[in-house]
C-alpha cells in the first residue's frame, strides 16, 4: 500500500483516536487502558514533540506515532515513540515507513537516542521490525506489562543511536 507520513493536522484527530484507542482497547501493546476521546485526543496529541500519521492515496489515515522525550534533563536527549497502525492494514508495511520517518524526526528534534520502554515479548512483528532497523534489545524485563486479561507478560526494552 502506498502511503506517505506528513505531520498530523487537527482534521486528523476523528480518524487518529480511532486508531490509537483500538490498539488500547486491544490490551496487548499500549500501556494506556483509557481510550482517548476528542479532547484528551487533541491534549495528548499535541503534548508530543512529533505527531506523524501514515496516509494512503485515498487520503484516510492508516497508521500514527508520537515522539517525545523519554526523561527530562541529563536524560532529555533520549527519546521515545509509539506506533499504531489500523489492524486491517497491518502486515503491509506501514509501521515500517512510520518508524523511519519517527528516526528522522527524532534526529531534527535533537534527539541523539530512540529507546522503546515497553515492547512487549509477543509482538513478534514489531521486535523484528525494530531488530531489522538496527535497533538492540537491551534485555528483558519479566513480567512488565499486564496485558488485557489480567496476565502478564515480559518486556523488552529496544534502542538506537540517532
Amino acid at each position: 500500500m502506498d502511503v506517505i507520513i506528513r505531520e498530523y493536522a487537527e482534521g486528523d484527530l476523528p480518524e487518529m483516536i480511532a486508531i490509537w484507542n483500538e490498539i488500547v482497547l486491544e490490551g496487548i501493546a499500549f500501556p494506556q487502558e483509557e481510550p482517548l476521546d476528542g479532547n484528551s485526543a487533541r491534549e495528548f496529541f499535541a503534548s508530543q514533540s512529533y505527531c506523524g500519521v501514515a496516509v494512503s492515496s485515498d487520503g484516510k489515515i492508516r497508521g500514527l506515532y508520537i515522539l517525545h522525550p523519554n526523561n527530562v534533563g541529563r536524560c532529555g536527549h533520549i527519546s521515545n515513540a509509539s506506533y499504531a497502525v489500523g489492524s486491517e492494514f497491518r502486515g503491509m508495511h506501514i509501521g515500517e515507513k512510520l518508524v523511519c520517518d519517527c528516526i528522522e524526526q527524532a534526529r531534527l528534534h535533537g534527539f541523539g537516542i530512540l529507546q522503546f520502554n515497553a515492547v512487549v515479548r509477543t509482538n513478534a512483528a514489531a521486535r523484528h521490525l525494530y531488530e531489522r532497523l538496527g535497533f538492540t534489545q537491551l534485555g528483558t524485563i519479566p513480567k512488565g506489562f499486564r496485558m488485557k486479561d489480567g496476565s502478564y507478560e515480559d518486556i523488552c526494552p529496544y534502542y538506537i543511536e540517532l
